[in-house]
């Protein structure tokens, strides 16, 4: 139930963007979801990706900063209030969230919340609990 994600740490300049997505396309890794954090001086750029071993190699071939985390990815209903829906049980079992990111899954019936947590265990039972779908790695990386 738990999803792998890639941080790429990079200089906040030109073309810095760029070249982590033609070093993956060189690959033949596909980028699910990507999410930016940035400050004056640097930016983590947060990768859910089809291949994660191979990403991960062909990254640190090419000398970028890399590093892998736990995330978890869940489907809510993709209309007003389901992200709250979400937030609910995991506001109940006192689970802290570090941060979030979405994207809309292809069927446009839901999305995916890509939740990074203190407490990724109790985060999934959670959820689970309150009927959402935690989904596994696998399924995350081929949508």
């Amino acid at each position: 139930m738990k999803v792998r994600q890639i941080s790429v740490f990079l200089e906040n300049k030109s073309g810095r963007l760029l070249e982590v997505c033609r070093c993956l396309a060189r690959a033949g890794v596909n980028i699910r979801a990507l999410s930016i954090a940035e400050t004056a001086d640097y930016g983590v750029l947060r990768l859910i990706v089809d291949q994660p071993d191979l990403a991960m190699d062909a990254l640190s071939r090419e000398l970028f900063t890399v590093s892998e985390t736990e995330v978890i990815a869940v489907e809510v209903p993709d209309r007003p209030g389901g992200l709250a829906e979400v937030l609910e049980p995991l506001h109940e079992a006192n689970v802290n969230i570090e941060y979030i990111y979405c994207f809309v899954e292809k069927s446009g019936e839901s999305a995916l919340v890509v939740f990074r947590v203190e407490q990724v265990d109790q985060a999934i039972s959670a959820l689970q609990r309150a009927g959402f779908t935690v989904l596994p790695g696998e399924k995350v990386y081929n949508i």
